[in-house]
């Protein structure tokens, strides 16, 4: 099973590596994960925080909004670029502990 895991972010400069660091140490059995991180036109250092976070992380999707189009139209994009046969959204401001993914996930399995 593929589990695509969209971050939409915006201004998140502080946040977004120990979030893609958490999504990426979740293990569970049978399921490859894939992250997509989509960066909804931030204006703060989010993009060249990611760009190096990456460059040590080549298994990460990268894709920027120019301009802020929102939430939702960050995770459209997640979406369209998802390959997984399920698909989540963690938020990039650490709401939602992504520990709780595997519970999410536990009821497909």
């Amino acid at each position: 099973m593929k589990l695509s895991i969209i971050i939409p972010v915006f201004n998140e400069e502080v946040s977004i590596v120990d979030v893609i660091k958490n999504v990426q140490d979740i293990e569970i059995p049978k399921v490859t994960k894939e992250i997509i991180v989509v960066d909804d036109g931030s204006t703060d250092a989010t993009a060249s925080v990611i760009s190096k976070f990456r460059s040590q992380n080549s298994n990460l999707k990268i894709i920027t909004h120019k301009k802020n189009q929102g939430k939702g139209a960050a995770v459209i994009t997640g979406i369209k670029h998802a390959t997984g046969e399920y698909i989540i959204i963690q938020d990039a401001d650490l709401e939602y502990n992504p520990q709780f993914i595997i519970k999410l996930v536990e009821p497909i399995l």
